[in-house]
């Protein structure tokens, strides 16, 4: 039998201190990346603004411009970034199969089993993940945060058209969309000027990081606007039921599942923070091409999105 020593007391200091640090994460890390998706959202509707536009030119150019700059800079070795891969992907994995047989045993329909699979392993790593982490952990978290954005992202497209043609025939423009991914494009390159001698010229590196420096900003605003067109909010015990398995089971089970990758501290937190991360709408939009109910994944994309407000500023606290 494991010996339990005896729970900690809270005290009127140890209260206070934590109290401190709640509202410190709250208002100096979580507040400044909503205020800028506020921003899009309220702005979006009084400029006219389109939704597709920002969020197609961080896509095939911010993008790809912020994964080259962090891996190409970082001095991650190969072993450690394996180590980094196994765990994100076993953790997304793991979360997948678990909300699909929570699924199951609430008696739902194959569509639906599918959309809590997709919902379980698409979280919103991209804008919102990397500002949050690099508020929370500082800049020496970009490269780890980013090698777990490009990971989930691939772990995630691949699931979901796995989902999708279990659900109801092929996904082959889903799998065609994976293969077109921009972010993608710029792994490989990265790679080789991070872990050889080759010199990028100076003016290709100073347009790059200027590029990159915009992705952030750039893609919440355009989360905004987003959220903006998804009109339709339905908060029902299926919705609550998949936003917490996105926002407290998956991050669960990263604690768990990091113990015997045995991860350095920064790598820990930033996997185990990007797990939290609320469903990205990506994960609707792939969701209304398959007709895997839409309208559901809809919701829950709204519904953890607000929800991770309070969730990720507990989390951070934990860790």
């Amino acid at each position: 039998m494991v010996a339990v020593g005896p729970l900690p007391i809270l005290t009127p200091k140890r209260y206070q201190t934590l109290m401190t640090e709640l509202f410190s994460v709250f208002f100096n890390v979580i507040m400044p990346v909503f205020g800028i998706v506020l921003l899009g959202y309220l702005l979006g509707g009084r400029l006219s603004l389109q939704a597709q536009t920002l969020p197609r030119v961080a896509y095939y150019v911010f993008v790809p411009a912020f994964i080259f700059q962090a891996i190409s800079g970082s001095n991650i070795p190969l072993e450690n970034a394996a180590k980094m891969l196994g765990f994100i992907m076993s953790t997304h994995l793991l979360a997948a199969f678990t909300a699909g047989g929570i699924a199951r045993l609430m008696g739902r329909s194959r569509e639906m089993i599918a959309a809590f699979v997709m919902i379980a392993v698409f979280g919103n790593v991209g804008n919102y993940g990397l500002a949050v982490i690099r508020f929370r952990l500082g800049d020496v978290s970009i490269a780890p945060a980013t090698i777990y954005f490009v990971a989930i992202t691939i772990t995630a497209f691949v699931v979901c058209v796995g989902a999708a043609g279990w659900a109801h025939g092929g996904s082959r423009g889903a799998l065609s969309g994976l293969l077109r991914t921009p972010a993608l494009w710029a792994v490989v390159p990265a790679l080789i000027v991070s872990n050889s001698d080759v010199v990028v010229p100076l003016l290709i590196t100073r347009m790059i990081g200027l590029l990159a420096e915009a992705m952030i900003p750039v893609m919440l605003f355009a989360l905004g606007l987003q959220l903006l067109e998804q009109k339709e909010v339905r908060c029902s015990l299926d919705v609550v039921a998949a936003s917490s398995i996105r926002l407290l089971l998956a991050p669960a089970l990263a604690c768990l599942i990091a113990i015997p990758f045995g991860l350095g501290n920064v790598d820990y937190a930033s996997g185990v923070l990007q797990a939290g991360m609320p469903t990205a709408i990506l994960g609707a939009i792939i969701a209304k091409e398959n007709n895997i109910v839409p309208k559901f994944v809809t919701s829950v994309v709204l519904f953890s999105n607000l929800a991770s407000i309070v969730t990720l500023t507990l989390i951070m606290v934990a860790l």
